[in-house]
C-alpha cells in the first residue's frame, strides 16, 4: 500500500512539474506577445538554467534577446543548445535567423530548408520560426517568408492567430497591403480577440497618411477593446501624438506605462514628454536622472535627448557636448537624419567644423525617406554659407538641392546657378542655366545668364563665347507677349551684340541693327542714341579674315574684380525657419 502512495505521489509531482513547464513556456509566450521582452527573460531564463537541453525553452529566449537587440547573447545560447540538441528543427531555424541578421544569407536559407525538411514540412512552430526570421530580419526573404507560412496555413487541424499575423507582416514586408489586411482578417477570424491583428491593419493605414486617421484609430481602439494590457497600441499612439497633441499624447504615455515592462526606456520616455511640453531645463533634469538610474548601461536616446534639449535653450557648449556623448553610444544604425542635421547646425556654431557638418548633413539627406526633409536640411546649409558670403559653397549646396528633388523649379536651379555666378565660378553656373535653359525654354532668364556668364569667361569678347547665347536670349525675349518684364534683359543682350559687332566683326549693319532694337525698346535712351550716330557715321571696312587656327581652348574661370550685378530676377529663396527636432523612439 505504501508503495501504492509513493507512485501515486510520483504521478501527482511529474503532473505538477510538466504543467509548470507548460504554464513557464506559455507565460514566456504572453510577455513576448505583449512586448514585455524583460518579463519574457526573467521567466525563460529560469526555464532554461533549470533544464539547458529545453529546445521551446531556449529557443523563445533567443528571441527575446533578439527582441532585447542583444544578437551575441541568443547566437550563444542557440549554438550552445544546439550542441545539446544537433538535430532540433527549432533551434536549427533559430541559427538561421542569427545568420540572416550576420548576411550570411546562403549559410540562413540552408538551415531553413535543413529544419523544414527534418518535420516534412509538417511543423507549424517551424514553418512559422523561419517565416518569422526572414520577416524580421533586414535582409530576409520575404517571398520566402509568405511561402513557409502560407505551407503552415494548410496542415491539418491550422488554428493560429501568430501565424496568420506573421504572414500579413510578410506581405506587408513585400509591399503587398491588400494581402497583409486578408491575413490580419484571417487572424481575428481565428482569433477574435488576437489585439495585435487589429493593431497591424491600423498599422497599414497609417502608413497612407494622417488623411487616414479615422480607420487607423478605429482599429487602434479595436485592438484596446479587445484587450486593454495590449502596450503596443498605446506606445504607438503617444508616438503618434508627440508631435501634434502632447497632452493626448502624454495619456497614451501613461496607459502604456502600466502595462509595459519597468526599464530605463521608459524613463527616457517621460523625459521626453517634458519636451514635448516645451519644459526644456526639466527634460535635461529629468534625463540626468534617468541616466543616473541607468547605470553602467543607461538608454542612448537620452543623452540625444539633452542634447536637443540644450540647443533648445540656446546653449550650443552642452548641445554641442551631449549629442558628442549620444553619437558615441548610439547604434549608428539607430541614428537618424534629424539627429545628424541637428548635430550639423550646432556644430556650425564653432568655426572650424564645416566639413563635418557638412558630412553629417549628407547623411541626413541620405537617411531621410521623404524629400521635404532632404530639402530642408540642403538649405539650410545652404544659407549658411549665403550668409557668409560663400557664394562657390552656397552654390554647391544649391546644386545639391536640385539633385534630390522631384519637380525642381525654377528659384532652385537660379539659386545654384546665381551662386556660382556671384562666386566667379561661371563654368559651374553656365552648367546650372543650360539646365534651366533647356527645362524652361519659354524663359529668357536660364539662357540669358549663360550669355552673361560667358561674357566673364571672354572679357574681350574675341572669342564670341557669348554671342550664341545673347542671341538666343533675344529670340526668347522677343517672342514675350508683354516685352517690359524682360525689358533689362533685353537691352542689356542688344548693347552686348551692338559693341561685338561694331568693335569686333566691324559688322556695322548688324550693328545698327541691334541699336534699332534697343530704341524700340527705349526711344528716349541717350546712349542709344549716340551710339547709332557714330555708327552710321562710321566708316568702316569689314575686318580682314583671321588665317585658320585651331579653336582655343575654353579659358579657364576667372573672378571678376568686383561682384557683378545681379541678374533681373527674384532673390534667392529665403532661409527656412529652424525646424523642431525628431525625437527618437
Amino acid at each position: 500500500m505504501k508503495q501504492v502512495k509513493v507512485g501515486i505521489l510520483f504521478c501527482i509531482a511529474l503532473l505538477a512539474t510538466s504543467f509548470a513547464k507548460a504554464q513557464s513556456i506559455e507565460e514566456g509566450k504572453r510577455f513576448m506577445y505583449y512586448e514585455r521582452y524583460k518579463s519574457a527573460k526573467d521567466v525563460l531564463e529560469k526555464m532554461v538554467a533549470a533544464n539547458p537541453a529545453n529546445a521551446d525553452a531556449a529557443y523563445l529566449l533567443g528571441q527575446t534577446y533578439l527582441a532585447l537587440e542583444d544578437v551575441a547573447s541568443a547566437k550563444s545560447l542557440y549554438q550552445r543548445t544546439l550542441m545539446a540538441n544537433p538535430n532540433s528543427p527549432l533551434l536549427i531555424a533559430a541559427m538561421g535567423h542569427i545568420e540572416l541578421l550576420e548576411g550570411k544569407l546562403q549559410d540562413a536559407r540552408s538551415r531553413f530548408e535543413t529544419a523544414v525538411s527534418l518535420t516534412q514540412g509538417k511543423s507549424i512552430g517551424v514553418l512559422n520560426a523561419v517565416g518569422f526570421a526572414n520577416v524580421d530580419a533586414k535582409e530576409g526573404d520575404a517571398m520566402y517568408a509568405v511561402d513557409k507560412l502560407k505551407q503552415a496555413t494548410t496542415i491539418k487541424g491550422f488554428k493560429d492567430a501568430e501565424v496568420l499575423t506573421n504572414l500579413g507582416d510578410a506581405y506587408r514586408k513585400m509591399g503587398d497591403g491588400g494581402s497583409a489586411l486578408r491575413s490580419y482578417e484571417s487572424a481575428l477570424a481565428v482569433a477574435p480577440n488576437y489585439a495585435k491583428a487589429s493593431y497591424r491593419i491600423g498599422k497599414i493605414y497609417q502608413t497612407q497618411g494622417r488623411q487616414q486617421e479615422e480607420i487607423f484609430m478605429r482599429y487602434y481602439n479595436d485592438a484596446i477593446a479587445k484587450d486593454a494590457a495590449y502596450a503596443p497600441a498605446y506606445f504607438n499612439l503617444y508616438s503618434y501624438f508627440y508631435e501634434t497633441n502632447v497632452t493626448r499624447s502624454a495619456g497614451y504615455l501613461d496607459q502604456y506605462l502600466n502595462y509595459a515592462d519597468d526599464d530605463s526606456k521608459n524613463c527616457y520616455y517621460r523625459a521626453s514628454m517634458k519636451f514635448a511640453q516645451g519644459l526644456f531645463q526639466e527634460t535635461i533634469t529629468k534625463a540626468d536622472e534617468c541616466i543616473a538610474a541607468g547605470g553602467n548601461a543607461p538608454y542612448p536616446n537620452l543623452y540625444g535627448l539633452k542634447g536637443y534639449a540644450y540647443n533648445r535653450l540656446g546653449d550650443s557648449v552642452n548641445a554641442k557636448s551631449s549629442f558628442e556623448a549620444y553619437l558615441a553610444k548610439q547604434q549608428p544604425e539607430k541614428l537618424g537624419p534629424n539627429d545628424f542635421a541637428t548635430y550639423a547646425k550646432i556644430l556650425l556654431k564653432f568655426p572650424g567644423n564645416e566639413v563635418i557638418a557638412g558630412e553629417l548633413t549628407d547623411k541626413a539627406v541620405i537617411a531621410d525617406t521623404l524629400e521635404t526633409g532632404k530639402v530642408e536640411y540642403l538649405k539650410g546649409m545652404a544659407t549658411y554659407y549665403l550668409n557668409l558670403k560663400m557664394y562657390n559653397e552656397a552654390g554647391d549646396w544649391y546644386n545639391k538641392l536640385v539633385g534630390v528633388k522631384t519637380n525642381v523649379t525654377k528659384t532652385d536651379l537660379y539659386n545654384a546657378g546665381y551662386n556660382y555666378y556671384r562666386g566667379g565660378n561661371y563654368t559651374k553656373a553656365i552648367e546650372v542655366f543650360d539646365v534651366y535653359a533647356q527645362k524652361f525654354a519659354d524663359d529668357m532668364l536660364g539662357i540669358y545668364m549663360v550669355a552673361r556668364s560667358n561674357a566673364l569667361i571672354d572679357t574681350t569678347m574675341t572669342l564670341g563665347l557669348a554671342v550664341p547665347a545673347y542671341e538666343k536670349a533675344i529670340a526668347v525675349g522677343e517672342a514675350y507677349a508683354d516685352t517690359s518684364k524682360v525689358r533689362d534683359q533685353l537691352l542689356s543682350s542688344y548693347k552686348y551684340l551692338i559693341a561685338y559687332y561694331f568693335n569686333i566683326k566691324r559688322d556695322k549693319a548688324t550693328a545698327l541693327l541691334y541699336t534699332d532694337k534697343a530704341l524700340v525698346l527705349d526711344p528716349t535712351d541717350a546712349e542709344m542714341i549716340a551710339n547709332r550716330e557714330a555708327i552710321s557715321k562710321a566708316n568702316m571696312a569689314p575686318p580682314k579674315p583671321a588665317p585658320a587656327t585651331k579653336t582655343p581652348a575654353k579659358p579657364a574661370v576667372k573672378t571678376p574684380a568686383k561682384t557683378p550685378a545681379k541678374a533681373p530676377t527674384k532673390a534667392p529663396a529665403k532661409a527656412p525657419a529652424k525646424p523642431a527636432p525628431k525625437k527618437k523612439s
